[in-house]
């Protein structure tokens, strides 16, 4: 064997078995996008996994973490002491599924607090579970030649459980998941509208901050012909909607932030005027030291604007996510081997985004990185943006009902989950 792992001849090893199992692949996604589960609630998914991990004999196979959580544990055969963590998140959304494919998803949850809701794989979490269970199958067929532990962690509730539930990657960790052992590097990818094949990657901020908003405007309940004996809270909710669009103008423009609200519930009716409404939504920021500043003004902008229409609001912040950061030091030990699997060209500088994984608690507390792998109808423009390609299915993004994954790019995805493991346990990918 080599003593250089970028030129190791197992490479071409984990090649060959990854096209093997591409078949698999796909057929794993295709299951999981027509079956999707929301979060906390990924309980066929689970058994999916675990039943495939146990198939392959690892040494361990652990269940029921933090919910739904399944991590397999693979003790390589050569000496070694590094502990590689390849990560996928499992969970669905709330989102109708049009796809347009015929494995398009049907599914309903109609126990779902405040559901019922149509289920989809909108974001592409299929797709990530099926390639980390495809680098499972690849890497247990070479374990005689791992110099080190490999931990395969599939996470659930990465889009946030009900707001009365705990989960995702911060109960996993709270939960003693990496505590035997301990991670020395976490890695994943999310499938993002880019060339397919292409791999994205930044160096700091890969996604931002992120916090759940919760504002509750209360006025008091009246007929709806007699506004003036009650408080209407309406007008102060259209006023407050109305004033989020001008925070941005309260922080450096240097550092973007957003506050967007994505739901509201009243309890009102066409007669009555009602005693509350909801706001739900989410705050963003590029730079997490900004958040507090935001918070603080949202929260200012809420209860004054409450008050000036003779309402109350209060305002509550839920399920925060640190964002996820990819160091310079870990981003240049990961390259070659990024490059290796996709090519020089197909590796590419991203720029920022306020999208949020909580694949953050991982990556900040054992060092790694997380990046994004094309699977869309693109190309790149002379700025590097990603534009359509003619005739192609256009660009759709994460979280719209339309978004859709090429599945012939699954395979690049256990590619790359293969070769991160292998290079950084033989001694690479590390700082």
């Amino acid at each position: 064997m080599s003593t250089d792992p970028i030129d190791d001849p197992i490479h071409a090893e984990l090649d060959r078995r990854a096209g093997e199992a591409a078949e698999r692949v796909v057929t794993w996604r295709r299951h999981l996008h027509r079956h999707p589960e929301l979060s906390n609630r990924e309980v066929a998914t689970a058994r999916l996994v675990a039943d495939h991990l146990r198939s392959l004999e690892l040494d361990e196979v652990r269940t029921k973490i933090a919910g739904h959580g399944v991590v397999g544990v693979l003790r390589g055969d050569a000496p070694g002491e590094r502990v590689a963590a390849l990560r996928a998140d499992t969970d669905a959304l709330p989102v109708e599924d049009l796809c347009g494919t015929d494995f398009a998803s049907r599914a309903v949850d109609a126990d779902y607090p405040g559901g019922p809701f149509p289920v989809s794989h909108a974001c592409g979490h299929d797709c990530h579970t099926a390639m980390l269970m495809g680098a499972a199958t690849v890497l247990a067929g070479v374990r005689e030649r791992l110099p080190g532990t490999v931990l395969f962690v599939f996470q659930p509730a990465e889009e946030g459980p009900p707001v009365t539930e705990t989960g995702g990657a911060r109960a996993m960790l709270a939960e003693g998941a990496f505590d035997d052992p301990v991670p020395t590097m976490a890695f994943g990818m999310h499938v993002t509208p880019f060339p397919q094949g292409y791999v994205g990657y930044r160096v700091g901020n890969q996604y931002g901050a992120s916090t759940l908003v919760k504002i509750v405007v209360t006025g008091k309940q009246v007929h709806g012909s007699t506004p003036w004996q009650g408080i209407d809270p309406m007008p102060a909710v259209g006023a407050v909607l109305t004033g989020i669009g001008q925070l941005y103008r309260q922080v450096s423009a240097f550092d973007p932030i957003t506050v967007s609200i994505g739901h509201v519930e009243d309890v009102g009716r066409f007669n009555i005027i009602g005693q509350t409404v909801t706001l739900w939504g989410t705050v963003r920021c590029a730079v997490e030291s900004d958040m507090a500043e935001v918070q603080r003004r949202l929260t200012t902008l809420a209860e004054h604007t409450a008050a000036a229409y003779n309402a109350t609001a209060t305002v509550a912040y839920l399920q925060p996510v640190p964002p996820v950061h990819n160091s310079a030091e870990w981003v240049a030990a990961a390259l070659p081997t990024i490059r290796r699997v996709v090519g020089e060209e197909r590796t590419v500088r991203t720029g920022a985004t306020l999208g949020y994984d909580d694949v953050s608690e991982f990556v900040n507390r054992f060092g790694g990185l997380y990046v994004m792998l094309g699977v869309q109808d693109a190309a790149l423009d002379a700025d590097g943006h990603p534009v359509p390609l003619p005739g192609g299915r256009g660009l759709v993004s994460n979280h719209n009902p339309h978004f859709y994954a090429d599945d012939d790019t699954l395979v690049t995805g256990v590619r790359l989950h293969a070769h991160m493991a292998y290079d950084h346990l033989a001694g690479a990918a590390a700082p």
